[in-house]
C-alpha cells in the first residue's frame, strides 16, 4: 500500500481571527493533537485580509519568536494554493487574520485501513458547522 492508502481522512479548517486578534490560545492544543498523533498538519497558511479585500500570506516567522508557533515553520506542503486562498478570502472579514489548515485525521487511519482490507472504501466525508448543528437541534426541541 502507498502512503495515501493508509492515511486517515483529510480535512481543512479556515479560522478567522477578527481584527488580527490572534491570541495564540489554540496553538498549544493544536501542538498537543499533533504530538499525540491524533492529527497530522499537512499544510498551514496564515494570511491577512486588507480593507480592500486583498489577502496577503504571512510567514509564520513574522509572528515573532513564539516557541509554540516555531513548530509550524516549514509546515507547508503546497496543498493550499491560490484558489484556496481566493475562496478563503470570500468568507473572511476585511481586517482579519486567517489560518488555513489542511490536516489528516490520523486517529482514523487504522479504521480506514481495516475498511479497505475488507473491500470497503470511504466515498464521502464532511463536517457539520456548529451553527448548523445548533439549528438542527433547536428544530428538534420545537
Amino acid at each position: 500500500m502507498t502512503d495515501y492508502e493508509v492515511m486517515g481522512p483529510v480535512g481543512y479548517l479556515v479560522v478567522e481571527f477578527p481584527d488580527s486578534g490572534m491570541t495564540g490560545e489554540g496553538l498549544p492544543i493544536l501542538v498537543d493533537l499533533v504530538d499525540r498523533g491524533i492529527i497530522r498538519v499537512l499544510d498551514l497558511v496564515f494570511a491577512a485580509k486588507d480593507e480592500d479585500g486583498t489577502l496577503t500570506v504571512i510567514d509564520v516567522q513574522d509572528f515573532g519568536d513564539d516557541p509554540t508557533l516555531s513548530v509550524f515553520v516549514g509546515a507547508s506542503s503546497g496543498l493550499i494554493g491560490d484558489d484556496d486562498l481566493s475562496q478563503a478570502s470570500e468568507v473572511v472579514s476585511a481586517g482579519a487574520t486567517v489560518a488555513i489548515m489542511v490536516y489528516e485525521n490520523r486517529w482514523a487511519a487504522s479504521f480506514v485501513r481495516a475498511l479497505r482490507g475488507g473491500g470497503a472504501q470511504v466515498v464521502s466525508a464532511g463536517f457539520i458547522t456548529m451553527e448548523d448543528l445548533a439549528a438542527s437541534l433547536d428544530l428538534l426541541d420545537a
